[in-house]
Formats: structure tokens, sequence, C-alpha cells
């Protein structure tokens, strides 16, 4: 009898036979997408078919992280990823892990392998960067004359800033020509002295964005005297020259806002300054009318006028002090030399002498002792009127009157 096997058991017999072949781990199938569907998860889910056959993809939001585009429905894509079956359905699809547009493969391997030479080149160095002057007076626009990233540029920077003057080189920016006519339109700006120079287009697939994936290109950015910002597609393209510019916008109208300053903007902050500037002038002189009324008042009290005034008025209260002083003085010693005087003429020989009195002296002196002299010694006698010559007769020791 046959074995029965489970529905189970079978799907995960076949799911074990698509891990085991190599082939299914790692292959990449081309087609047209189909009954696509984004799933509010994060998660697309897609048919792939050709003229004959069709399979189903998946791809987890963990993988979308390198799709660069928005995918939709009959659009041709190559889809790498590994074939599995989902057990619970007996159902085997490709589980995508990268999607790109068809013909694009060997173009990103190209993009890949140029931008990996000019890096290790030095041109993506941030060194070699200039900066974006903020107030460009004089914009150079290398872009096709026609079509919408143009009329985005011309539209922005005359609404930021009617004043800035444009200039625009009407280069081929897709097709053989696009190359040498993008290099060309570098190269005139440069010479002709532009502040700072927008290069781009608008978005497109990377086959019609590939010129400024060439080498020439980039070189002519990097030796480029002028600024220069890339402006290529919408924000989730990416080329070469966005790597050797000196900024990158995402878009041509970013690219605007990056090169033109908001001249009102730029009046509305010169106001402010204005006002800040003459509120701090008052506040300053103020302050400074403040400080110099406290300088005065310290300069009166400490003015050498003032003090030699002040010294002056002290010295005549000093003056006048002396001279009061040297008076009461003076009167003092005139009262004393008044009673000096009265004691002085109360001894005063010349005194007794109007009164009676002599007195007598010889060769040595005043006499006044009997002991000081002897007979016939020549006496002085001094009386009132005149003096009396005499010659001693006589000696009589004793006390007067006995």
């Amino acid at each position: 009898m046959a074995n029965i096997y489970t529905v189970a058991k079978i799907n995960s017999y076949i799911k074990g036979l698509f891990n085991e072949d190599f082939l299914l781990r790692d292959v990449s199938v081309k087609g047209e997408v189909s009954n696509l569907k984004y799933h509010s998860a994060g998660h697309i889910y897609f048919t792939l078919k050709d003229e004959k056959s069709a399979i189903s993809c998946v791809c987890f939001k963990g993988n979308r992280a390198g799709l660069s585009f928005v995918m939709s429905e009959g659009m041709q894509v190559v889809v790498r990823g590994n074939i599995d079956v989902y057990e619970r359905d007996g159902k085997y699809q490709i589980y995508a892990k990268k999607i790109t547009r068809d013909g694009e493969g060997a173009l990103f391997e190209e993009f890949q392998r140029l931008k990996e030479e000019l890096e290790q080149q030095g041109m993506f160095a941030p060194e070699y960067k200039r900066e974006i002057p903020r107030y460009a007076r004089k914009v150079g626009i290398v872009t096709a004359s026609t079509g919408a990233a143009v009329q985005d540029i011309i539209n922005i920077s005359k609404r930021r800033n009617p004043y800035v003057q444009l200039v625009l080189y009407p280069a081929t920016v897709q097709g053989e020509h696009a190359k040498n006519s993008i290099i060309k339109g570098i190269e005139t700006l440069d010479e002709y002295g532009v502040d700072v120079m927008i290069v781009g287009r608008g978005g497109g697939s990377i086959e019609d964005l590939w010129a400024f994936n060439e080498r020439e290109v980039a070189e002519a950015v990097f030796n480029c005297q002028t600024p220069v910002i890339s402006a290529v597609g919408h924000e989730t393209d990416t080329t070469i020259i966005d790597f050797v510019a000196d900024l990158r916008a995402p878009t041509p109208s970013a690219a605007a806002e990056l090169a033109v300053f908001d001249y009102f903007a730029f009046e509305n902050e010169l106001d402010g300054l204005r006002d800040m500037l003459k509120k701090n002038l008052r506040y300053r002189i103020t302050k400074t009318r403040s400080e110099l009324l406290k300088l005065e008042g310290r300069l009166k009290r400490f003015n050498p006028a003032n003090s030699v005034k002040q010294n002056r008025m002290y010295l005549v209260k000093l003056e006048d002090e002396l001279r009061s002083l040297m008076d009461r003085r003076i009167k003092e010693d005139r009262h004393n030399i008044g009673i000096l005087a009265e004691r002085l003429n109360g001894l005063s020989p010349l005194l007794k002498l109007s009164q009676g009195y002599s007195y007598v002296s010889n060769k040595s002196g005043t006499l006044n002792s009997v002991n000081k002299t002897k007979v016939n010694d020549e006496l002085s006698i001094y009386v009132k009127d005149g003096i009396v010559d005499s010659v001693v007769t006589g000696i009589r020791p004793g006390p007067i009157g006995e």
C-alpha cells in the first residue's frame, strides 16, 4: 500500500527541494509588473509576468531601502532574490531583495564603479567643498531652456529676490550630446563670473539622468572655480555630480532656495537688527550718561580746586587761630613783664640811690664787707647824682648801729 502524506508534509518536502537548489537561492528575473499592491505594513506584493507566464513576488519592508523608484503597473523591472515555497498555501514565489528597472542593472554597476573610483581619487573630499555665498547677486544655471526645472528655478528665485540676476546656459541634458553641452555650460558660466552655479534638470530614469554620471561632467564640476549646487531629478535620484558638487539640492526648486537668498526676509532681518541696534544704542547712551553724571559728582568731590579752596579756608582759620594765640601770648607776656618790671624796679640800685642810699666799690668790685678793703684803699662812692672818690682812713668791724 502506498504511503499517505499530509498536505503540510508535501509542502514542506517541496520547500526543502527549493532550498537545496543552488540556482533558486539567488536568481534575477525580468518581467512586467502587474497586480501591484503596496501594503500598509510596508510590504510590496506584485506579479512578474512575460508573454508566456507569471510568478508571484513579495518585497518585504526591510528590503525596500534600496528601491529608488515607485513601482507601477506595466513597468519592466528586474527582481533579484530567492525563490521559495510558502507552505501554508503551497505556493512558490520570489522573495525580492533588490528591484531595479529593466536596463538599469548595467548602468547601476557602472555608476557604482565610477563612484568608487572618483571617491578614491579624492574628488568627494569635504576639504574641496566651497562655501555657497550667502548673498549671491548673479546666479548661473546650466539646464535645458524648456521644461519644469528652469521654470521652477526662475519662479522661486524671483519670488525670493526680484533683484537677483539669473544667467541661463541652455544645455542639452539628455542624449548623446548632453555630456559635452553640460561641460560647455559649466565652463562658460565659470568664465563669465557668476557667484554660484546650479547644474541639473528634472526627474527621469537612470538613462535620462546618465549625462550627470559621466566622468567628464564630474571633472568639470570639480575643476569649476565657482561654487556649484547639483540639482538633478527628484529627491530620491542620485548622480555622480551630487557627490562632487559643493552642495546637493534634492530638486531644482530646492537649489533655487539654496542659491538665492530671501530678499524680503533679509529686509526684515535688517529692520530687526536696526531696531535692536537703536535700542542698544539708546541703552548705551543712557547708561553712559548716568556714568558720566556719577563721574562728574566724583570729580567735583575730588577736584583739586575744591581741595585748594578747602585748604585755603583751613589756612585762614589756622592764621586766625595763630593770630589770636599770638595776641593772647603777647598780652600774657606783657602782663608778666610788667610784674617782673615792677619787681626789678623794686630791686633797682638806682631807685635806692634816689632814696638817699649809695654803694661803694673798689678795684675788685662792689664793696659789701670790711674784709674786702684796708686803710688807704681808694674807694668810689656812688650816690644819686654822681661818684665820690675817697680813701679809707679807718675800718670799724661789727654790725651797723652798734
